[in-house]
């Protein structure tokens, strides 16, 4: 047999017929054929086929009763199966979609309508497994046991992750920017019962208002000039799995309310739109900012707080978790040779040690830009001190460049990062509130921010 080829089994009693379909289909398919119910299952379990094409109507009954149990067998087997039938046999064929089929096909034989129809079911064959691979990659990705810490903070994440995940409890995790609010996230999504489920994040902070309650709440064609067609909102396009809303606390206050309105009800409404849309969503927030502050000052609404803050997860800054500065440079080190398809750096003792002596103020995201850095800049196998040194020098190490030793631009923007550096230290490491005390909005912020590495 031809696995080269999709292989088909072919389920008709009709001999004449069955000969008619395998001249037709031999170039495209491998075939096995069965000519009635006991056959059938006795194929499906010796050559396991990837597609099932099946006349409802076989002996012993002669009813389609009997393409029913071979139906089910194929969907057991993880074939991909059409179903056959005649004119008088449309409501069973539709009856077969119900219970798995994925298209039906009328006789009398059209050839070309037939092999499109099975070229789609290969088709969606495809994508189901790469959607599984897709999947798998991501269930390793971020599988707990994955997980790149050894420092107690950490640990007790790791602890409470798996303690909430399979568990539909509102979590929100609280830590400075940079320290892997979004990666905790996912790692929650994907060890609970909805991982087959989207996973769907909207940084709030990223968008104005106006815009952002359209990517919440989609809206209806016509809702407003630009509107030219419905779109659905991340609170429907999370349905069945997990939304993660990052920088929670910028939400304005008619959007908060809105929040709380869908967290309650669980229904959303589009904008231009009365009509009520159920959703089945498991809500992960997170912040950088201290909630319960922004409530005090009437910031935030109080009754979302409690709403959201019911399972709350501290991430801590990578200050408080040295110990897993070397590890994660060295996992950082082996990605970026991966990317590059070349044997991962190594770092030197010097150099590990100058990685953990840094206060990293843009924590976990700030060093893996540096290790990136690293890993072209540095020519030998060793990353050592001095390569370190140049990427990412000591607060205070030397004299400053100025626009006669690196040019006017360069030391611009050097004295910019030392600026960034110094107000988000300033602001406890809460990004939102070094941006207000700069006067920059989060889109400024954001593009500084992620210029710098921080």
């Amino acid at each position: 047999m031809d696995r080269d080829k999709p292989l088909l089994l072919l389920v008709e009693d009709d001999p004449r017929l069955a000969e008619q379909f395998r001249w037709a289909l031999q170039t495209s398919y491998g075939i096995e054929t069965a000519g009635d119910r006991e056959a059938a299952l006795d194929a499906l379990e010796r050559v396991r086929p990837d597609l099932v094409l099946l006349d409802l109507c076989l002996p012993p009954q002669n009813a389609p009763e009997e393409g029913f149990r071979i139906l089910e067998a194929a969907r057991a087997a993880g074939a991909t199966a059409v179903v056959m039938s005649g004119l008088d046999e449309r409501q069973a064929a539709l009856r077969a979609i119900e219970r798995g089929a994925y298209d039906f096909f009328q006789k009398p034989l059209d050839l070309d309508a037939l092999r499109v129809v099975l070229a789609r079911a290969v088709e969606r064959r495809a994508i189901e497994a790469e959607n599984r691979r897709l999947r798998d990659e991501l269930r390793d990705r971020f599988h707990l046991d994955g997980v790149v810490a050894i420092s107690a903070p950490m640990r007790a994440v790791t602890a409470a992750v798996q303690r909430v995940a399979d568990t539909s409890v509102t979590v929100i995790l609280e830590g400075e920017s940079g320290t892997g609010k979004e990666l905790v996230a996912r790692a929650i999504h994907y060890n609970s019962s909805r991982r087959d489920g989207p996973f769907v994040a909207l940084h709030c902070a990223a968008l104005p208002e106006s815009l952002l309650e359209s990517e919440l709440f989609g809206h209806e064609k016509g809702a407003f000039t630009g509107a030219s067609t419905i779109r659905i909102g991340r609170f429907e396009a999370a349905s069945g799995g997990t939304l993660f809303l990052d920088e929670v606390g910028c939400l304005a206050p008619a959007t908060q309310s809105k929040l709380l309105r869908v967290l309650e009800q669980r229904t959303v409404e589009r904008i231009g739109s009365n009509r009520a849309h159920t959703v089945d969503m498991r809500l992960v927030a997170a912040t950088n900012e201290n909630l319960e502050a922004r409530v005090r000052r009437g910031e935030f609404r109080e009754d979302l707080y409690f709403r959201i803050h019911v399972f709350p997860i501290r991430l801590p800054p990578l200050r408080e978790r040295v110990e897993d500065v070397s590890l994660l440079a060295e996992h950082f080190l082996k990605l970026a040779a991966e990317a590059r398809g070349a044997a991962p750096k190594r770092l030197s003792e010097e150099a590990a040690k100058a990685l953990r002596a840094r206060a990293w103020p843009g924590n976990v995201r700030e060093l893996r830009n540096v290790v990136d850095t690293l890993s072209v800049l540095t020519d030998g196998e060793t990353i050592n001190l001095d390569d370190v040194l140049r990427v990412a020098p000591r607060p205070g190490q030397g004299v400053e460049p100025g626009p006669e030793t690196v040019g006017f631009k360069a030391a611009i923007e050097v004295y910019e990062r030392k600026v960034l550096v110094e107000a988000i230290r300033r602001a406890g490491g809460v990004k939102a509130r070094a941006a207000r005390d700069l006067g920059l909005d989060a889109s400024q912020m954001k593009y500084l921010t992620r210029k710098h590495g921080l």
